[in-house]
This record gives structure tokens, sequence and C-alpha cells, in this order.
């Protein structure tokens, strides 16, 4: 128990600040995206907002489409790029814990924190829109940003995979690979066309989670 509240110790020490910085910087983006929704309400009536938004297409929260993914990017570089300066990661892999376990922990204590704060921005965006729209706008915007904020999730899993690959050929061959996957949660589509496949980027996105033990596995027997 002692040693896993110094990982988790460690790993928070390390995305502390990277955290911090997008917890504010959401918080900037949400309170931008809802004083331009009251200030264009107040100028043109909710009526025509509300139809300009289910007709022509022109959504509120577009300003968000990008923060998951830096976020996620941001927090992986945090967590994991000290750990591959001279493979600092092989000193925590010789605490008396089973090497798998360790790097578990520090991969979940990860992926939990950025869950916690996307789920926080989550909660603000519900609560903000309630403010202006009605559920017909609501719930076919909950399900275009869903995506976004499963693709930051992936992007933290595969980001961490690349900065603990240790053979750089691989690491761009996982980079390739992994820009072609996140893709898949940013394509454009209609206000709410991802209710298809809401499910199956949700189970990409939990499987993804898995292949860094793969590539940590090989970092720490020193695979060069």
């Amino acid at each position: 128990m002692m040693i896993m509240k110094s990982i988790i110790y460690k790993e928070w020490i390390k995305i502390k600040g990277t955290f911090l910085a997008f917890l504010v910087l959401g918080l900037i983006a949400l309170t931008i995206v809802f004083l331009r929704v009251r200030h264009d309400i107040l100028f043109v009536d909710a009526a025509n907002y509300w139809y300009s938004f289910l007709f022509r297409g022109s959504p509120y929260y577009m300003l968000l489409k990008y923060l998951p993914a830096v976020a996620g990017l941001g927090i992986a570089i945090a967590q994991y790029f000290p750990e591959t300066v001279d493979k600092r990661i092989k000193l925590t892999f010789h605490l008396p814990v089973e090497e798998n376990e360790i790097l578990i922990m520090m991969h979940a204590f990860g992926a939990a924190t950025i869950i916690s704060m996307f789920l926080f921005f989550f909660l603000i965006f519900i609560a903000g829109s309630s403010l202006f729209f009605p559920s017909d706008i609501i719930i076919p915007s909950l399900i275009s940003i869903v995506p976004w904020f499963l693709g930051g999730v992936a992007i933290y899993f595969m980001v961490s995979l690349i900065l603990l690959e240790p053979i750089w050929l691989y690491r761009g061959l996982f980079a390739i690979i992994g820009g072609g996957f996140i893709t898949f949660f940013y394509i454009n589509a209609s206000i709410g066309g991802y209710k298809p496949i809401i499910v199956s980027l949700l189970l990409l996105t939990a499987l993804s989670s898995i292949v860094v033990l793969f590539t940590g596995y090989r970092f720490r027997k020193g695979e060069m």
C-alpha cells in the first residue's frame, strides 16, 4: 500500500502542472463558448439561434474540438517523457512490486486523471447548455463532442505507447498507426452524426489502453 501511494504521488508530481494548466484552459474555453452563446441569443433571439444550429449546422461548441486532444498529448508527455530520459523508468521497475503492476498503476492513474478532468468539463458543458437550449439541441451536441473527449483519452494511450517504445523505428510506425487511428474521433460529421458508432469508439478507446503493456515490457527488458 505504501509503495502504491508513493507511485501515485510521484505520478501526480509529474503531471500536476500540466493537469492544472489544461483544467484552467478548459474552463476558459467553456466560459468563452457560453458567453458567445449568450451574446448571439441576445442579438438574434433564441428561436432563430436554435434554427441556425439545427438546420444550418452551426454548432456553438467547436472551440472545444481539439482541447481534449491537446490535453491528452500534454499529460502523456508530462508523465512519460521524464521516464524515458536515461531510461529512468527502470529505477521504478526495480521496486519490490511486480513490473506489470507498477506500469498498470502508473497508466491507470494518468488515465483516471484525464478522464476525471474530461468528465468535469462534460458536466459543465451540460449545465451551461441547459441554460440556453432545450434537450433537442443538448442531446445531439453531447453525441457530437463525446468522440472528441474519447479521442483525447486515446491520444494519451497512444502517446504513452510511443514514448515508452525503445526502438525509434517502431516509434515511427506506432506514430503512423496511432495517427490514423485517432482521425476516427475527429472526422467532420453532422450534429449528432456519431451516434451509430459511439459504442464502437468507446470500446476501441478501452482496448487501446492495454497496448502500453507490450512496449513497456520491451522497454524494461532493454530492447534497443
